[in-house]
């Protein structure tokens, strides 16, 4: 198939939706799909863009891959994780140059199965966030990805795919698809209207109408809606779309690539943690729908106690926040973003991962860190409310606290920290239900078949183009 995805984020950003819009892209590839992105370059979490990119032009990457590699050959990008590119080129001198370039050719003998190409285009990104500057930063991305979406309808995509957020750009994956025949899925990573007007972002009662009666018609209009949780499905049942239209489609881990290390994570030592100290692990995405308040008083609450250490890994705007708790206790140590062969190790170092989460968050988005932190087989310490799809999973897997409540959160920690028989069964369940549930082929096999259904229902089959 001729699969064109279209979404702000993707690899190599190393963790939220970028992660995984990259390694679905990646995956289909390997099974001999061909397949395009159309993306912006790397930002996230650092809210600022990749120094090897630039912000302002438009760029080309062509990766090949081949049956019988399994190592990202691609130079000078970080966290490819299961690629099996043999070859990559890149241009970006404006965007006819960024957009012309001929595809790469391997060198190698092998046997070409698949190949991704990755448009990179143009895309403002704040210093300080603010509701006016995010939809600042979300509109330049879909005005300056329509022209290079226009651009894919030579090619002939068999199906266009568009991840939200952005929902901006929903009508750029829908123009496409009608113009060259494709047909449409729109898959939600994040109801991001929800969550901006649930979450006090955006306040207008008349704005939240119109943009809302807006995302309804855009979804309408697609052939497939998924999302990544049943309840965040029944969200978009309960806005009008059709369950003939639905399909789950949850995030994933590759359970060969993360999983419980035998001897003590490495980066314990180098962190100078002692060997019997209990570790807990915040690592992600540091930004205001995190609830990184929580986990700040909640540190400060088990500070003092030196048997437990804290380990804070990621970027965003809130991390400042963190840093300075780091100045002030010698338990509680700052990371920066690990690149992917270190993430073992980083998921390994914890005894205990942590998850706060805000109220109004819940249900309309789904941490896509679970899938790692289960994978590692640790039990997980998670603010959410109950009956939301995060507290049913988490449960048995950790403990489940009230957002909000920094008490109650450092009093879950006390109890994992105090019982190693429960951090065990816990863990042992988590790893589990991740590899029974979440492993990485399980999901994209299910997800290629809904795939080949949606294709193999249109009126027409046809060759190949350039």
């Amino acid at each position: 198939m001729r699969i064109l995805i279209h979404g702000l984020n993707f690899a190599p950003e190393l963790v939220g939706v970028g992660k995984f819009t990259g390694e679905m892209a990646e995956w289909l590839a390997e099974k001999g799909h061909e397949v395009r992105a159309v993306t912006a370059p790397p930002f996230n979490p650092a809210s600022r863009v990749a120094p090897e990119y630039s912000p302002w032009r438009y760029r080309r990457e062509n990766w090949t891959y081949h049956g019988t590699s399994d190592v990202c050959e691609q130079g000078g990008i970080e966290g490819c994780s299961h690629a099996a590119a043999a070859s990559h080129t890149s241009a970006g001198s404006g965007p006819s140059a960024g957009l012309l370039v001929s595809e790469a050719r391997s060198k190698s003998e092998d046997v070409q199965v698949g190949g991704l190409s990755v448009f990179r285009c143009p895309v403002w990104v704040p210093r300080t966030p603010s509701a006016g500057k995010r939809a600042l930063h979300l509109a330049s991305f879909a005005f300056s990805s329509f022209w290079s979406m226009l651009r894919q309808v030579s090619w002939r995509p068999e199906v266009v795919l568009v991840v939200e957020p952005t929902l901006l750009c929903a009508p750029n994956a829908w123009l496409t698809a009608r113009l060259s025949g494709a047909k449409s899925w729109f898959h939600v990573q994040d109801l991001e209207a929800d969550a901006a007007f649930e979450m006090g972002i955006l306040t207008s009662s008349h704005l939240r109408r119109f943009v809302l009666a807006a995302e309804q018609k855009c979804m309408q209009g697609f052939d497939r809606v998924s999302t990544i949780s049943q309840k965040m499905g029944l969200r978009l049942a309960e806005k009008g779309v059709e369950s003939s239209k639905y399909v789950l489609f949850p995030n994933w881990v590759d359970t060969g690539a993360i999983f419980p290390l035998q001897n003590p994570s490495p980066l314990r030592s180098e962190l100078r943690i002692p060997p019997d100290a209990i570790v807990s692990l915040y690592s992600g995405t540091m930004a205001q729908k995190q609830g990184l308040d929580v986990l700040a008083e909640a540190v400060r609450k088990l500070g003092s106690r030196p048997e437990l250490h804290f380990v804070c890994c990621g970027d965003g705007p809130a991390k400042p926040t963190l840093a300075s708790l780091a100045e002030q206790m010698e338990n509680v140590h700052i990371l920066p973003l690990q690149p992917f062969e270190r993430l073992n190790d980083l998921l390994n170092v914890a005894d205990i991962h942590l998850l706060p989460q805000r109220a109004d968050a819940a249900d309309l988005v789904m941490p896509s860190k679970l899938t790692g932190m289960f994978a590692s087989g640790r039990p997980v310490v998670a603010s959410a409310v109950r009956d939301t799809q995060l507290s049913e999973v988490v449960d048995g897997r950790g403990i489940v606290v009230p957002p909000g409540d920094a008490s109650a959160f450092a009093w879950a920690i006390d109890q994992l920290a105090s019982h190693s028989a429960l951090r065990e069964k816990m863990g042992r369940s988590a790893r589990a239900y991740a590899v029974s549930t979440l492993e990485r082929n399980v999901v994209l096999r299910q997800f290629e078949q809904e795939l080949i259904k949606l294709v193999s229902a249109a009126p027409w089959n046809r060759p190949l183009s350039n």
